[in-house]
């Protein structure tokens, strides 16, 4: 059974739920997530579309990521 993944929460709230998602988004160029004060403050209202934006990185490449690690993506 494929973990769910809800890209509507915070980049912070993700990483409580699934430690394991810092590692896949490093991989993908969110440098930042690995520094535990960039996670607490501007994860908690940093949503994964919304860093997709800002780091001009496709949306469907994050997605296609998160599946081939064995996640389902819910938007």
């Amino acid at each position: 059974m494929a973990k769910v993944i809800d890209f509507s929460k915070s980049v912070y709230e993700l990483s409580q739920e699934h430690p394991e998602i810092i590692a896949i988004m490093k991989e993908l160029g969110f440098d930042s997530i690995t520094n535990p004060t960039m996670l607490k403050t501007a994860g908690r209202v940093m949503t994964i579309p919304k860093g997709a934006a800002v780091k001009r990185i496709p949306l469907e490449q994050i997605k296609q990521a998160f599946q081939e690690k064995g996640y389902a993506v819910k938007e």
